[in-house]
Parts: C-alpha cells; sequence; structure tokens
C-alpha cells in the first residue's frame, strides 16, 4: 500500500511539472515571433509626465465628472440586472446542449464587440451600453448558476411535506441553500460589469472610459489620474455603498437618469438583420437565388479571401499574445503572491500589497493597454503587460487567500524555501486550474485590444465594422466565439481539474 501512494503521488506532482513545462514551451515559441519592439521615442519622459499626474490629479478638471460616474454606474447595474432576468431562466434548462452551446458562444465575444453590432442598430444610446453587458453576463450567469444549483444537497428535497408545489420545492430545497453563494458571485459580477462599463466609453458611451480616453490622448495627465484614482475607489468601495437594500433606490435612479434614448427605427433593424448581414453578392437577392451555382462560388471565394487574409492571421496574432500574456501572467503571481500571504510576510506588508492588487485587478485590460501603449507605440508588449498585470493581481487576490488557509506544521517558518516545499505544492493544482481559466479570459480580452492597433482579430472585426462591412465582421466574430470555445475546451481537458467557476470575470 505505502508504494501505491508514493506512485499515485508521484504521478500526481507529475502531471503538474508536464503541464508547467508544455506552458513553458509554448510561452517561449509565442515570445520569439510576437511584436515586443518598443517603438516610443521617449518613454521613459512620457512616464514621468504621467507619474505627476496622479502625484497631483485634477478632480476639478472635467466638467461632467460626477455624471460619468453615475452613468458608469448605471450602465453597469441595468445590464447586469437584465442579464440576471434571462440567466435565472436559462440556468434551469442548462443542460440542454442548445442552451448551453448558445450561452457558450454569447459569452464568448466580448462586450465590446456586442456594443459595436448593437450600435449600428440602436446608435449610440444608452440601449447599447446596456445591452452589450446584459448578453454575455446573462450567459455567464446561467452557467454558473447551474453549476451552483449542482451542488445544493437533494436530501432537503425528501424532508419538504407531501404536496409541496415544483416552485417551492425548488426554492426552499434547492435555491435557499446557495443563496449565499449566488449573492457573492453577484457582487463580483457588478465588479465586473463596472469596468465593462468604463472600456464601453472608449466607443462613444458617456461613461468613465470616454474621459479617459480624452484626458490621456490630449497629454491631460492630471485630468486622467484623478478619473483613474476615482475609478479605482469605486471599485474599492463596493462593499460599502452596493447593498442589496439599494437596489430599490439605485435601479429606479438608474433608469431615471440615463442618457435620452432616440426613437428605434424598425425599418433600420430589419435593413440590418435582412440586409447588412449578408455577404455582398447576396444582399437584395432573392433567397432561392442564393443556391445558384454563380452564387455560391462567389460566396466560397468570399469566405476563402476573408479567412485567408482576416481569420487566420488574426487567430495567430491573438493565441501569439494570449500565450505570451498566460506566461508572464503565470510568473508575475508566482512573485507576488508570497508577499501577500501571512505565512509569509507581516500584516503591514500585506495591507501595501492588497491595495496594490486592489489597482492592479480594478483597472480594465484595455485601460492598462491603451496607457501602455501611449508609452511604448503600438506594439504587442503594452498589451501583454496590461493582461499580465491585471490576471494577476487578480490571481494573486484568490490564490492569497487559499495560502492563507493551508496548514503547515508548527516548525514552519516564513522563508522561501519552506513556502516553495510545504506551501506552493499545495496550492499549485488549484493555481493552475485558476490560471487556465484566465487564459479563457484572455483570449477574449486579447481579440479586442485589436482595436488599439495590434493586429488580432479585434484589429479586423474593427476594421470591417468602420468600413460598414458588417457581414464581413460577422464572419469573424464566429470565429473569435470559436476560438474562446476551444481555448476552453482543450484547457478543461488538459487540466482534469474542476476550476473555480464562482470568482471567474
Amino acid at each position: 500500500m505505502p508504494k501505491m501512494i508514493a506512485y499515485s503521488r508521484y504521478s500526481f506532482v507529475g502531471h503538474w511539472q508536464k503541464i508547467t513545462l508544455l506552458l513553458l514551451l509554448m510561452v517561449s515559441v509565442c515570445w520569439f515571433f510576437a511584436d515586443t519592439e518598443v517603438i516610443a521615442l521617449d518613454p521613459w519622459a512620457e512616464l514621468g509626465r504621467m507619474w505627476q499626474g496622479f502625484v497631483h490629479p485634477d478632480f476639478f478638471a472635467t466638467e461632467y465628472l460626477l455624471d460619468a460616474l453615475w452613468q458608469t454606474i448605471s450602465f453597469a447595474l441595468l445590464g447586469i440586472t437584465i442579464g440576471l432576468l434571462l440567466g435565472f431562466p436559462l440556468a434551469l434548462w442548462y443542460q440542454h446542449p442548445l442552451v448551453a452551446a448558445m450561452c457558450a458562444f454569447i459569452r464568448a465575444i466580448h462586450e465590446i464587440f456586442w456594443a459595436l453590432i448593437f450600435l449600428q442598430i440602436f446608435g449610440l444610446s444608452a440601449i447599447t451600453g446596456i445591452l452589450a453587458i446584459a448578453l454575455p453576463y446573462a450567459a455567464t450567469f446561467a452557467r454558473v448558476f447551474a453549476d451552483i444549483l449542482q451542488q445544493a444537497p437533494m436530501h432537503t428535497l425528501f424532508s419538504l411535506p407531501k404536496g409541496t408545489d415544483k416552485l417551492s420545492a425548488f426554492i426552499y430545497g434547492r435555491w435557499m441553500h446557495m443563496y449565499p453563494q449566488i449573492v457573492d458571485y453577484i457582487r463580483y459580477r457588478f465588479e465586473c460589469a463596472l469596468r465593462s462599463s468604463a472600456v464601453l466609453g472608449f466607443i462613444g458611451m458617456p461613461t468613465l472610459g470616454f474621459y479617459l480616453e480624452s484626458a490621456f490622448r490630449q497629454g491631460h495627465y492630471q485630468q486622467g489620474g484623478a478619473l483613474l484614482i476615482l475609478f479605482v475607489l469605486l471599485i474599492g468601495s463596493i462593499r460599502f455603498w452596493a447593498k442589496p437594500i439599494m437596489l430599490w433606490l439605485y435601479l429606479p435612479l438608474a433608469v431615471y437618469f440615463l442618457p435620452p434614448i432616440p426613437v428605434i427605427d424598425s425599418q433600420l433593424i430589419w435593413r440590418f438583420i435582412s440586409v447588412d448581414v449578408l455577404p455582398p453578392m447576396l444582399q437584395g437577392q432573392p433567397f432561392l437565388s442564393w443556391f445558384d451555382t454563380d452564387k455560391l462560388s462567389q460566396l466560397v471565394n468570399w469566405s476563402y479571401t476573408l479567412i485567408s487574409q482576416q481569420v487566420f492571421p488574426g487567430m495567430v496574432a491573438t493565441l501569439v499574445l494570449a500565450f505570451c500574456a498566460l506566461g508572464l501572467t503565470h510568473v508575475l503571481t508566482l512573485v507576488l503572491l508570497p508577499f501577500n500571504t501571512r505565512l509569509m510576510m507581516p500584516k503591514v506588508v500585506i495591507l501595501i500589497m492588497r491595495a496594490v492588487n486592489l489597482i492592479l485587478r480594478s483597472l480594465p485590460e484595455y485601460l492598462l493597454a491603451f496607457v501602455f501603449m501611449m508609452l511604448l507605440g503600438p506594439s504587442m508588449l503594452p498589451a501583454i503587460i496590461a493582461l499580465a498585470l491585471h490576471n494577476s493581481g487578480l490571481m494573486v487576490f484568490l490564490m492569497s487567500r487559499q495560502a492563507d488557509s493551508v496548514n503547515v506544521p508548527l516548525t514552519y517558518r516564513p522563508r522561501i524555501d519552506q513556502y516553495s516545499y510545504l506551501v506552493l505544492p499545495a496550492i499549485y493544482p488549484h493555481f493552475m486550474g485558476l490560471l487556465f481559466y484566465r487564459f479563457e479570459v484572455i483570449i477574449r480580452e486579447t481579440a479586442i485590444l485589436g482595436m488599439l492597433g495590434v493586429m488580432t482579430l479585434g484589429f479586423y472585426v474593427d476594421s470591417n465594422f468602420s468600413e460598414i462591412r458588417f457581414s464581413g465582421a460577422l464572419l469573424l466574430l464566429v470565429f473569435t466565439a470559436g476560438l474562446n470555445v476551444v481555448v476552453d475546451y482543450l484547457a478543461r481537458r488538459l487540466l482534469h481539474y474542476p476550476r473555480n467557476r464562482l470568482q471567474t470575470c
């Protein structure tokens, strides 16, 4: 028996060693092909000016500061609310393959891409921003709620009085058992929605991102620093002002203070659905003529050209950038984690590091990439650094709790050798599971960073929307979603480890 235990343990450790080595190999290859050239003339001088802006923020430079803060909250709150109303019923039928596939496709497309689609229908209105958050979040809620409800104990159902109706049995037999986890996850998703809402400002929505982009592009770093500080404080203080009882006040106010919603033209919506999204050779043609040999030949040629010239190079660039960001996230998390656990550091250091983690995980990757791109120029390097900083901040925040809960012997001393031998092996499987889930998120974010000039899938999607070639943009979005689904599936197959789905974004 001891030999069997030793063998199983060796196999278990070897499994994670192989995965780590495979990851490092992939990262090394991708880093070799990545464009990491620094193009900016004097990045240190620009960084100094930015630092001065953060040290001396100007909170009164933006005339519509309070309005931008409130619109950021409103879009996030209303998007989350609609997402809950749609996601909860879907969770009850999530085991159906069609429902699961539909939700996987919807959440694989980033909120900015959904906003670009709705922008063509509803224009630059509040409906565009709210729906862009609500749809992917509804699909995410459906999946996570389905997972949570599966964990509910079934024995309670047998203790209910005979004749209890199905709704009451569901609420008291399953829902109430998992209610605390559901509330915690909704609060966490609201934090994610605030980040998404801010990023929507980069495509014209009246949120903080709109004013941040204007401030940094014009070199008004004191104004930009003030906006960033306020946004971090907004995220960091969620637990104080985002109380469930306050929703009854926030929701009516969010609806009341929304920007004016223009009249929706149904003909415009129908034209977009029936004409604009069709490939050029099918637009304005009778349905039966689509199956003509000539039309099919043109459609194949159009698809082949788009796939070979945009889809394939965009997917390669997306994967290269994502693997580089994943590798840097892996390294940064391992380096920062000892500074965030009570098993290694005193309380003073942990408090300082928690503040650093709050800043890193509060700032959206798109915003960080935008700032680094102004410093380093338009290459993959700013995007890699931005993705790694944000994801390592989030992973350190989650893994520090795991590290603090590790049982260590009384002879343990806070030294790096004992930490590496006793603590890190205990949390490493969970660490790798979370890291590979973040890979799915990194893929989603990498795609949209193409809108900043990096030639990932998002670059080609944005170009097609800008040139009013909606059919090409939608085909690219299908491949973008498919790439996310494939990466998620392969990561789960590779790890054979249950991911913590309650702490994902």
